[in-house]
């Protein structure tokens, strides 16, 4: 198995349908980057929950993920569910972003995710950043919706203990869900682990990866 190491990561930008989707599908790698790499810009994206508690929630648990990093975040108020309906302002708010940052990495739902506000983010993401590494998380669920990923970023135990600490610590809101526990996210992340080679793992879906054996003038 051959690892990539991005030569660069100045700037992230992560993208989520809801508030605790960025936390839960690719909180581990957030802290692992951000922590490598201290003053690191974040730029993050939430398409719902804006004016309201999940929104406090959201900027709470996104600064204790990204420790030392300069963050920004942005949560807009489009309903929950009804995403596809507001897909002019979502493409405007992507676009926006798009204007004021050229991420390293760019962290997303995945294009096979079932649920349609997941899905919507997804198709939208590669219409405003079409040369950079778009790494789509996993967000385990009822639906019956998770593929074999093609990319994995292992996670040392006590990084994972930090990122289900946080997720039970600044999601307050997600407490009664049955899905919500240390079991789910623990579990997804040991059976990544094996399928790396680690203890543990986050584990993403690209749909394109350039490789080059000498230097082409890219930043990763």
């Amino acid at each position: 198995m051959l690892s990539l190491i991005p030569r660069r990561c100045a700037e992230l930008l992560v993208i989520g349908a809801h508030c605790d989707d960025i936390a839960i599908g690719s909180g581990g790698a957030l802290l692992e980057l951000c922590r490598a790499n201290p003053g690191v810009r974040v730029v993050a994206l939430v398409f719902t929950g804006g004016g309201g508690p999940r929104e406090d929630e959201e900027r709470a648990a996104l600064a204790a993920f990204c420790p030392k990093a300069e963050l920004e975040v942005t949560v807009l108020d489009i309903p929950d569910g009804r995403l596809p309906v507001h897909w002019e302002r979502a493409k405007e708010a992507l676009e926006l972003v798009r204007r004021g940052c050229d991420p390293d990495l760019v962290f997303a739902p995945s294009p096979h995710d079932a649920h349609q506000d997941h899905r919507g983010v997804a198709a939208l993401v590669p219409t405003a950043f079409r040369n950079h590494v778009v790494l789509g998380y996993e967000i385990l669920k009822w639906e019956s919706d998770l593929a074999q990923p093609q990319v994995f970023f292992p996670l040392p135990e006590d990084v994972l203990a930090d990122k289900v600490g946080l997720l039970h610590e600044h999601y307050g809101s997600q407490h009664g869900k049955t899905w919500f526990d240390e079991e789910t996210f623990a579990g997804l992340a040991r059976i990544r682990g094996v399928q790396c080679n680690s203890r543990y793992a986050e584990a993403f879906h690209t749909t394109k990866l350039i490789m080059a054996a000498g230097p082409t003038g890219a930043d990763s």
